[in-house]
């Protein structure tokens, strides 16, 4: 516990809001979603301070769902089979190692890499993983020589990174991941060809719209995307979370604002935060996902940047029209 603190206060330290501490909350949202049994192997390549594995292990230790007792071999499967991270930063990688140790991972497999320099092309099914549960970094960029080993070329790690959790996902595999929501919206073309391949190579059921200030201290709002590979997406269905009040250092996420998320996504059940979407009414030319909830909750598609420089100019002109008119009163 006196660790944990201490990565969640270096995490909220400025800028490094979302390096190093995703919250607990969140990731145990996504695990219980995602379910991890006993004999898959869990996979984060962007591992940070390790706080996903962590807590699938708490998860899987405890018997998961169901809550049945492990076995000496369930244990054993547990501790030597189950686990893989891959972490680019020295600091990162020490407090990830360590993390692990202190929450009764004996041998952490944690690789010290840059994840994103794999060529996906090489990648075989023994490399493959049954679940993939990360927070990549947003709005990085990687050099050009790294960028050649994905199919879709882009700047962004963050989308860099989804391609790679696709490719690395075993057929019937389940990820939960952590995104930028602008990636739901993004006009540009390697955000939408991204969206393309994601609906058609993978089955997106769920996605989780998280409100501002999740993430204390990173300035950014965030989806988590939960997808099963193997299969197109037919329908997505979307939960908007709204504990009801501001989050911030003082009143963080909790899990009982999650709670009902959990819940209600056991049956893709709608309520004034959730609904569906079929894939057949998404536009085929944009793929766009923006997050719009029937019930009359808040919309927060983004606008694009030609409406938002239009609007821009438009006050510029109002602008000067209002000084004009001080002038002629002085």
């Amino acid at each position: 516990m006196l660790y944990e603190e201490k990565i969640k206060r270096l995490g909220n330290a400025g800028r490094n809001g979302g390096e190093y501490y995703t919250p607990r909350p969140l990731i145990r949202a996504i695990v219980q979603v995602v379910n991890p049994q006993i004999g898959e192997s869990v996979y984060d390549p962007a591992v940070g301070s390790a706080g996903f594995l962590c807590e699938a292990f708490e998860f899987m230790r405890k018997g998961g769902s169901t809550g049945a007792e492990l076995s000496t071999a369930d244990l054993d499967t547990l501790q030597t089979r189950t686990f893989t991270g891959k972490e680019k930063k020295s600091l990162a990688y020490v407090i990830a190692i360590m993390n692990m140790i202190l929450h009764g991972i004996e041998a952490p497999k944690v690789l010290h890499t840059n994840t994103l320099t794999e060529n996906l092309s090489d990648v075989q099914e023994r490399d493959c993983f049954n679940v993939i549960l990360a927070n990549p970094p947003f709005g990085g960029s990687e050099r050009k020589e790294v960028q050649q080993n994905f199919e879709i070329r882009t700047g962004e790690t963050a989308f860099l990174f989804l391609q790679h959790f696709i490719r690395l996902l075993r057929a019937g595999g389940r990820a939960g991941v952590v995104i930028k929501n602008t990636f739901l919206s993004n006009t540009d073309n390697a955000s939408v060809a991204l969206r393309q391949k994601l609906l058609t190579d993978c089955n997106l059921h769920t996605v989780l719209d998280c409100p501002g200030g999740t993430f204390q201290g990173a300035g950014v709002k965030t989806v988590v995307l939960f997808f099963e590979k193997g299969a197109p997406t037919r329908q997505v269905w979307f939960y908007q979370l709204n504990p009801g009040r501001n989050l911030g250092k003082t009143n963080p996420l909790n899990d009982r604002d999650l709670a009902e998320f959990v819940e209600l996504q056991k049956t893709f059940a709608d309520s004034p935060k959730s609904w569906s979407v079929p894939v057949d009414s998404i536009d085929p030319q944009s793929w766009d996902l923006s997050v719009k909830n029937p019930h009359g909750g808040e919309a927060v598609a983004l606008r694009s940047p030609e409406e938002i420089m239009a609007e821009i100019a438009a006050l510029d002109v109002e602008s000067a029209e209002v000084l004009g008119r001080i002038r002629g009163l002085v």
